[in-house]
């Protein structure tokens, strides 16, 4: 053997294989930009990735698959999808790359097959843009305002258009909210420009003006001063979480629906891909999009429970500490949470267990819950240990996962992971509410009982799972494909 004329080879094919990726990458753009037509690769975004993270996912895409998803493939079909004339849609070409290798005998070339299962795409209905203002810029509400403005793209669905936030507005207040805006210690730095408009009190994110609006409530705010109409207020303040206290949203200018990021009371709990259906937003106008923890484990609940049966369980989550505890000993109205987040795991309670069956009315009085908050600053993980109507296998659980992650109702919802090493900070900036642990996954000897690990990164995956709710309540759901 010629190791260097091999070694000539694989030079050759990674210069190939890295060129088609450039390639994949100017169509991507291409197509987002100028057709408001989003690609994603078995749910994972591809916009403003580089190289390596495109050429990283087609191999996790192929692992997950269990056939190679090459990106030559990817380009022959992103350039059929570039031809035809479709509406603004999110599709996904890791699946149909993986589904044009299992039907290529029945279609002549790419162009055919794309065609063909994509046909219902042009009966569409267009969709009315909705505004959106942030009321509180916490954690959630930052990272909710960089994912609206880095796919604002054309702005074909929702456009941020506001912050409300307490106390003055002036030149340093402005600087503050920017840089934290742009600079995260956990999430890294905005892939995009921030700059301040002291004249308008208001920040220039991508070039686009959100005004910075200061209030002490609600009800003293009128919107349309600022151009502002029928807006959805998402409401990530924690401070009102009711229906008559969020109803305070509804009496100012220009509002018109609101949506609570946390647990809300008298008002429907949702999470997105389980039962946002069963609430139409023509007849409601507040929503919650519940708890991180709760949008993590629900999606995983409804697989299980509409293919084996539960009968009871446990739920234990190991949770990234958070702002309402202390860096250091100190008073605190809650037991435990006093001590200091960074040295301890801290033992506290989680109504996530209940807040379940809010979603997943079967669920009532199935589950007992608790948490162990732990020193890192993001990503979590649940524990579900569950007793089973039907016998069951190591293998057909996590063969029942992984359907319901590549095709129906939860593929956002739920990440199938093969990785057997996977840790904490690898699951920070997933796109999805709930990362199943495949390798981790363990079945008691009878098949009774099974016991879940599900990772989520509380922050991120939470704030995409606002993002989609969001869009069904403004009704500007594009046509999708997964």
């Amino acid at each position: 053997m010629d190791f260097n004329q091999v070694y000539e080879k694989e030079l050759s094919f990674q210069a190939d294989r890295r060129k088609a990726t450039v390639e994949f990458i100017n169509i991507v753009s291409d197509l987002w930009y100028d057709k408001s037509i989003e690609l994603v690769l078995f749910r994972n975004q591809l916009i403003n990735r580089n190289v390596s993270d495109i050429l990283d996912l087609h191999e996790y895409a192929g692992e997950f698959v269990g056939k190679p998803i090459s990106i030559f493939d990817s380009v022959e079909i992103a350039k059929a999808i570039q031809d035809l004339k479709l509406p603004p849609a999110k599709l996904d070409i890791g699946k149909l790359t993986y589904e044009y290798h299992l039907e290529d005998q029945k279609y002549s070339n790419a162009m055919a097959f794309v065609s063909n299962k994509l046909k219902h795409a042009k009966k569409t209905e267009a969709v009315t843009p909705k505004d959106v203002v942030l009321y509180g810029f916490g954690r959630i509400g930052r990272l909710v305002a960089r994912e609206l403005m880095t796919r604002t793209g054309k702005g074909n669905q929702l456009r941020l258009r506001a912050v409300v936030t307490r106390g003055k507005i002036d030149a340093t207040v402005l600087e503050k909210r920017a840089s934290l805006l742009k600079s995260d210690s956990v999430h890294g730095p905005f892939s995009g420009t921030v700059n301040i408009d002291e004249k308008n009190s208001a920040l220039i994110i991508n070039g686009t003006t959100v005004h910075m609006i200061s209030a002490n409530q609600p009800e003293d705010i009128d919107y349309t001063k600022y151009g502002i109409n029928n807006a959805l207020i998402i409401d990530n303040t924690g401070a009102f979480r009711d229906k008559e206290a969020l109803s305070r949203h509804l009496s100012s200018k220009g509002a018109a629906k609101v949506l609570l990021t946390a647990p809300g009371k008298e008002i429907p709990n949702i999470v997105h891909g389980v039962n946002q259906k069963e609430y139409n937003p023509d007849e409601i106008d507040i929503f919650s999009a519940a708890s991180c923890t709760t949008n993590a484990i629900t999606p995983v609940l409804k697989a299980v429970q509409d293919t084996l049966g539960v009968v009871h369980g446990h739920l234990e989550t190991i949770h990234a500490y958070t702002n309402d505890q202390n860096l250091v000993d100190n008073m605190h109205n809650k037991y435990r949470r006093g001590r200091a987040a960074g040295l301890n795991m801290v033992i506290t309670e989680t109504g996530a267990g209940k807040a379940v069956s809010k979603a997943l009315p079967v669920f009532e009085g199935k589950l007992t819950s608790s948490a162990i908050r732990v020193p890192v600053p993001n990503g979590s993980l649940a524990i579900l240990n569950l007793e089973v109507e039907k016998d069951t296998s190591l293998e057909d659980v996590n063969g029942i996962l992984k359907k319901y992650a590549l095709e129906g109702d939860l593929v956002e919802q739920i990440q199938y992971s093969v990785d057997n090493e996977l840790v904490s900070s690898d699951i920070i900036g997933s796109s999805a509410p709930a990362i199943y642990d495949s390798n981790a996954t363990i079945v008691s000897a009878d098949g009774k009982n099974v016991i879940l690990y599900i990772w989520y990164d509380n922050e991120y995956g939470y704030s995409h799972q606002v993002i989609r709710l969001a869009k069904y309540i403004a009704k500007v759901r594009r046509f999708t494909y997964y």
